[in-house]
């Protein structure tokens, strides 16, 4: 029940920054494209609310080189994945808590299943931080991707020398997903 309201409550609180967001954007986009002037009591009213949170942004853009004028649309997009990944993160926690309740009373056999289930959702999650950092240009030497790198080199590597890149496209990190997923069902059937 507990569990219930907390998820409605973040699913409200999403929902509220997405307005909000929502809001900025659109009165954003109204002024650019003339349709409502920089001067009026509403213009005004939202950048006075919305410059504490539009500031930080609009700086990271102008040092990425990016114009501080999309900093609205960058803070929509950034509500709208933040919170997907907020619900997300709030369900999976209730569900991890609900299954150490359940395996509580669980004999040897049910952790090494729900362990080794655990590793492999967690190579296959490296897998996906390690595509998306691709995309955006993340380096594999910084702080925060050396674990991912060290999740996840031990199955691309041998799969990058079998498996030539197409062009622009390295189809690795899918054939290890689908290895990993093939791995996890015969070794977790092989329990069960």
């Amino acid at each position: 029940m507990i569990a219930i309201v907390l998820v409605d409550v973040v699913r409200w609180l999403v929902v509220g920054a997405l307005a909000y967001a929502a809001v900025v954007a659109a009165t954003h986009w109204a002024v650019r494209s003339h349709k409502l002037t920089p001067f009026g009591a509403w213009p005004r009213t939202v950048r006075r609310l919305s410059d504490p949170v539009l500031q930080p942004i609009e700086r990271r853009l102008v040092r990425a080189g990016g114009m501080p004028q999309s900093a609205a649309y960058w803070l929509l997009a950034l509500v709208v994945i933040g919170g997907l990944l907020l619900v997300s993160l709030v369900k999976w926690a209730i569900g991890f808590v609900y299954s150490l309740g359940a395996l509580a009373g669980a004999g040897p056999e049910v952790w090494l299943v729900t362990l080794l289930s655990w590793t492999f959702t967690i190579l296959r999650f490296a897998l996906l931080i390690r595509v998306i950092a691709s995309w955006f240009g993340i380096s594999l030497y910084s702080r925060w991707m050396r674990p991912v790198v060290a999740l996840t080199e031990w199955i691309l590597e041998p799969l990058r020398r079998v498996l030539p890149p197409f062009g622009p496209l390295d189809l690795s990190p899918l054939v290890a997903y689908f290895i990993l997923w093939l791995a996890e069902r015969v070794i977790i059937g092989a329990f069960i």
